[in-house]
């Protein structure tokens, strides 16, 4: 059994093949997938998503690259939507310092700490995505005791000593398709290291695809060739980590209902 710990189902190219991508994750054995929303425009759709299927979880927030001038995100606005029994989780929020060098990012920050209030209001956990941002990432959560709701460090892309830090206060650590390229060597031994009781995969689907679909559109049943690479790094069998990294993700998305 695997999770999916997050995807973009709300996407075009996997919404409108909702039906097949369901029955291609039953014949990998991935029986769960959290969908993420980026946007303020496409939070609905993505709880409404999660509603058409018990094994689908929504997780509400916006993405750091988001900057939409036309909206001022509010702690009221996020609050909206926490009692909704399919919202698991409040993000993909966070810090991208790629695409915004040399700018002042002051709105990123004060974005990311709503995300941080509202989840700790909710008692929900966090889906945190950092891009060349890690220090700062690492002392909003630090500093805003993240453990208390819990937090994961989505499509993790850091060093070992990186992951010690957000381990250390209490995050998850989630390893996307990237681990399995040849030239990701830093990613693997952060797979080798991060204890399995705190790791989760996902697929960022419809983006990168692990090898063998590298470049092609990816989609939550291919999170089983990421824990597959990942049980071959760590010499153990695809079971143990395909059982590990579920109880971790119903350990850490607490409102999420296990089926089976």
């Amino acid at each position: 059994m695997l999770v999916d710990s997050h995807c973009h189902l709300n996407f075009p190219e996997l919404k409108n093949n909702l039906v097949d991508l369901q029955q291609y994750m039953g014949l990998n054995d991935v029986n769960y997938a959290l969908t993420v929303a980026t946007r303020p425009d496409n939070i609905q759709e993505v709880i409404e998503l999660a509603e058409m299927y018990p094994n689908l979880f929504a997780s509400v927030g916006i993405h750091p690259d988001e900057k939409l001038s036309d909206f001022i995100l509010t702690h009221e606005f996020l609050l909206n939507f926490i009692n909704h029994t399919k919202v698991v989780a409040i993000g993909e929020t966070g810090l991208d310092y790629y695409w915004n060098k040399d700018q002042d990012l002051s709105w990123q920050h004060e974005r990311f700490q709503i995300h941080i209030d509202v989840a700790k209001t909710a008692n929900l956990p966090l889906v945190v995505h950092n891009r060349d941002a890690a220090n700062d990432t690492y002392q909003m959560l630090k500093n805003a005791a993240v453990e208390d709701c819990g937090a994961v460090i989505h499509c993790f892309t850091e060093n070992i000593d990186w992951a010690r830090k957000f381990l250390d206060i209490g995050c998850y650590i989630s390893l996307s398709g990237i681990v399995t390229f040849k030239s990701a060597h830093q990613l693997h031994e952060v797979a080798k290291y991060v204890p399995l009781e705190r790791l989760l995969v996902e697929t960022d689907s419809p983006y990168l695809a692990p090898v063998p679909h590298r470049g092609k559109t990816n989609q939550p049943a291919y999170v089983r060739h990421t824990a597959q690479f990942i049980a071959d790094l760590r010499q153990v069998d695809l079971p143990q980590v395909a059982n590990a990294t579920t109880n971790n993700f119903f350990e850490l998305f607490k409102r999420a209902k296990r089926l089976m």
